[in-house]
């Protein structure tokens, strides 16, 4: 993560990396050109209208944003990558996940629904194509039907403003289909609303996970607590966990919670001009909960 301590700065990276002007940024916010200037030399603020247009303009989160468009700005962490921050150079670093477990039960907030609403998707979506191997949107009645057959495992998170701030979508498939996208013949795009399974009447369930990130390590918190209470819970203990990603801090989360590195895709990094390769993981979480 890189250390912002303006908004001026925020809003530079953000156009080199996006390879955008200072004429189109402009255009996208309908606003001089001349205000892009004054925004990125730190002459004038934006008004408090423009900051609900540049979380939706640039998908930064809503709480860089704030922080870093006050008077007195708030120094915040940020990765342009995997869309996250941090308020401090301690909070980077992912919290002890044997904590999390020992207190997942009370690691709850109201902040978090079933996935349903339209905008749910488009979020959902836009945030899924931050990952450097989705090439394509994944298909909205995809998700609709695994909220209806796993909703404990497909639902969205948001910040105490009310902006977006993460998400969890897992798609429970059969033994015989992951086999496919394991050995490669199929790809997470073969996926349909046909492949989708209820879990509870399959004997050897997988829960592919195709996405689930926040925006920040405490949102991720309560997301990793929710998916370790649904597996905590779930009876049938003959089930795969599997996870396809090319999230850094995704990898991060696997191999804390001791789940298996199958391959990772060097050729498709050097396609992607990525700086990690996409992996597959592979796992069950109950070695990991019934220990002490």
């Amino acid at each position: 993560m890189k250390k912002y301590s303006s908004i001026g700065d925020l809003l530079i990276d953000f156009r080199t990396i996006n390879n955008i002007s200072q004429a189109d940024l402009a255009a996208k916010f309908q606003v001089d050109i001349r205000t892009i200037l004054r925004w990125e030399k730190n002459q004038t603020l934006l008004k408090p209208d423009k900051e609900e247009e540049m979380v939706d303009v640039t998908f930064i989160p809503y709480q860089v944003v704030r922080n870093l468009n006050a008077p007195v700005a708030i120094p915040t962490y940020y990765d342009f990558d995997i869309r996250k921050y941090s308020l401090s150079s301690i909070t980077k670093e992912f919290p002890d996940i044997k904590s999390i477990k020992s207190k997942m039960v009370s690691i709850k907030t109201n902040r978090i629904r079933t996935i349903k609403h339209e905008s749910d998707l488009d979020e959902i979506i836009r945030c899924s194509l931050v990952q450097k191997h989705i090439s394509k949107p994944i298909r909205k009645e995809l998700i609709l039907k695994a909220v209806e057959l796993l909703p404990e495992l497909n639902f969205i998170l948001f910040d105490t403003s009310g902006f977006y701030s993460g998400h969890c979508v897992f798609f429970p498939i059969n033994q015989d289909y992951y086999k496919g996208l394991r050995n490669k013949t199929k790809s997470e795009e073969d996926i349909s609303v046909d492949q989708l399974i209820n879990y509870k009447q399959e004997e050897k369930p997988v829960f592919y996970a195709f996405d689930m990130n926040a925006d920040c390590n405490e949102n991720m918190t309560f997301i990793l607590s929710r998916i370790l209470n649904f597996f905590k819970t779930f009876s049938n203990k003959n089930y795969t966990y599997a996870s396809y990603t090319s999230r850094h801090d995704t990898f991060e989360v696997n191999e804390l919670l001791g789940i298996k590195l199958i391959w990772e895709d060097k050729a498709f990094q050097d396609e992607l001009k990525s700086k990690a390769p996409p992996r597959l993981y592979e796992g069950n979480f109950t070695a990991f909960l019934e220990s002490k």
